[in-house]
C-alpha cells in the first residue's frame, strides 16, 4: 500500500528543530571561539592606540622601533628613529614597549 502526499509531509515536522539545532551550536562554538577573542584584541588594540603619548617607546607593524617625539593628530603620529623622524599612522602601532609617566 502507498503512503499519502499529507502524511508523509506531517510526519517529518516534528524534526525541524532537531535539525536546526547542530547548525546553531555550530555558530555558538564559533563565535566564542573565533569572534569573541577577535573583537576583544580589536578594542585592546584601539585603547592601546588611542593612548599613545609624546616619550612612549613604540614598535610599529613594519618592525621599527622608536620613541614617539609628536602626536600630530587623531590618525597620525611622528616616530623618532634615532637619525631620523617619521611620521606613522597610529593604527600601525603594534605594540608599546614601554610608556612614559608623565604626558610631557
Amino acid at each position: 500500500m502507498l503512503i499519502s502526499p499529507a502524511y508523509a509531509q506531517s510526519a517529518g515536522g516534528g524534526f525541524a528543530l532537531a535539525n536546526l539545532l547542530p547548525l546553531v551550536l555550530i555558530f555558538v562554538i564559533m563565535y566564542f571561539l573565533m569572534i569573541r577573542p577577535q573583537q576583544q584584541k580589536v578594542k585592546k588594540h584601539k585603547e592601546m592606540v588611542s593612548a599613545l603619548r609624546r616619550g612612549d617607546h613604540v614598535v610599529t607593524q613594519g618592525g621599527l622601533i622608536g620613541r614617539v617625539s609628536k602626536v600630530k593628530d587623531e590618525s597620525e603620529i611622528e616616530v623618532d628613529l634615532g637619525d631620523v623622524k617619521v611620521r606613522v599612522v597610529r593604527n600601525t602601532v603594534a605594540q608599546v614597549i614601554s610608556k612614559t609617566d608623565s604626558g610631557e
